[in-house]
């Protein structure tokens, strides 16, 4: 009869520590990335009473829960911060704390500091592959801390190509308005000063070939007159108005700009008559001259306006002239058994002696799952669950209390008897 003392008292300590989960599952709701945990029970080792083999087997009570982090996906929420990213799918982020220990949560709420590092809500690192010297980001290299760049100005890049996609009226006449059309073209230096070319095609004599030419202002290259040749030649369609002078064995026309009075260097640009699968990118056909496309791999310098996190888990750095690049990449660790990782506080995991070494690599390969940029993943605790919970949990304890109350009355009636 004395051992429902401490059978109901192991039972008040059992569910006074599924409260206590509960309570913490229910504080957590609203933060990002929770996963809520479990209560498991077990009973403690039986006791046979009388002389049978287990005939008659009384339990000690209920030992100390096991509480399991349940890792679920949460829902997917759309979110202002530039900078949140969500995970669908399997994988963690990874962060390092200032000891150099890492860490991993699945909260991407992230934000930069002064000096550019990309950081957790709570200050760790982010960690992941940065952009090297040459502009490129390998992810073949081992993870580390990501520099994003802060008020950096974008070097100007001088134009090496350009090309111009058009039609030339087949039904122009020689000599006459329709028989000349003219087109510009911008080019950049490498001060990042902007150079207009015009380019202008005059109907010639010979059926269906055109006289170019291609001139920049004089004023550009400190020459007296107001424009200055660059180039000139012909260009020739077949009777489909196809291009074949030149032949798209060569495919371009050089330019060479030389004594920019900008003091910017010499250029040496290619026009591309084709494209790169060799199509012509000039044609002659009964329509009006026309223009369809232009494009050119110069750019000016431009100052950096915002970064953000893109799905994939790509850092993208956009410029104030609307050019975009790739900085950084977040990498992601995929754990084969994610419920055996010690949770320290601030959304974060670190591994114990139980965890399988993590797999890092890319977003989205080895079984990793998808960085969604603008988004934030939810608490996955149930409300109505958790309150479920809560009401079986205090019904169990108050059962429990009753018997160390009936338990209590049944040994004073024992010691009343030998009075």
């Amino acid at each position: 009869m004395f051992t429902a003392f401490s059978t109901a008292l192991s039972a008040l300590s059992a569910f006074t520590t599924a409260v206590d989960v509960v309570g913490n599952n229910l504080a957590n709701l609203n933060t990002p990335g929770y996963k809520a945990s479990v209560v498991s029970f077990r009973d403690l080792v039986t006791q046979s009473i009388g002389a049978g083999l287990g005939e008659t087997q009384v339990g000690f009570g209920t030992g100390r829960p096991f509480t399991t982090r349940q890792f679920t996906q949460g829902a997917i929420q759309s979110s202002t911060g530039i900078l949140d990213g969500a995970i669908q799918g399997d994988g963690f982020f990874i962060v390092k704390e200032k000891n150099g220990g890492l860490l991993f949560t699945r909260a991407g709420n992230f934000s930069v500091d002064s000096t550019g590092y990309l950081l957790s809500q709570t200050g760790e690192r982010v960690q992941g592959w940065t952009e090297d010297a040459t502009g490129t980001v390998d992810s073949n290299t081992p993870i580390g801390d990501i520099s994003v760049p802060v008020g950096t100005l974008q070097p100007p890049v001088a134009t090496k190509n350009f090309a111009i996609d058009l039609n030339l009226n087949a039904a122009a006449v020689n000599g006459q308005t329709a028989g000349t059309f003219s087109t510009t073209s911008q080019m950049i230096d490498s001060l990042g000063n902007s150079h207009v070319l015009t380019l202008t095609f005059t109907k010639s004599t010979t059926a269906n070939n055109w006289d170019y030419s291609v001139t920049i202002p004089g004023a550009d290259v400190g020459a007296t007159t107001a424009t200055q040749e660059l180039a000139k030649g012909t260009v020739a369609f077949d009777a489909y108005g196809i291009l074949t002078t030149p032949a798209s064995t060569d495919p371009t026309v050089a330019l060479s700009i030389t004594g920019l009075a900008t003091g910017a260097s010499d250029m040496s640009v290619n026009w591309s008559l084709y494209s790169g699968s060799g199509t012509s990118r000039l044609t002659q056909y009964s329509q009006p001259s026309a223009v369809s496309a232009i494009e050119q791999d110069g750019s000016a310098a431009a100052s950096l306006t915002r970064v953000g996190l893109a799905d994939g888990g790509q850092i993208v750095a956009q410029y104030s002239d609307g050019t975009q690049r790739i900085v950084g990449v977040v990498a992601l660790a995929s754990i084969r058994n994610p419920e055996s990782l010690i949770a320290t506080g601030n959304n974060a995991f670190q591994a114990s002696a139980k965890t399988a070494l993590p797999a890092v690599g890319l977003p989205d390969s080895g079984g990793r799952g998808k960085v969604l940029g603008g988004a934030i993943e939810t608490s996955t605790v149930d409300i109505a669950r958790e309150f479920t919970n809560l009401i079986v949990f205090q019904r169990g304890y108050q059962a429990n209390a009753r018997v160390v109350t009936a338990a209590d009355q049944m040994s004073q009636e024992t010691v009343n008897l030998k009075q």
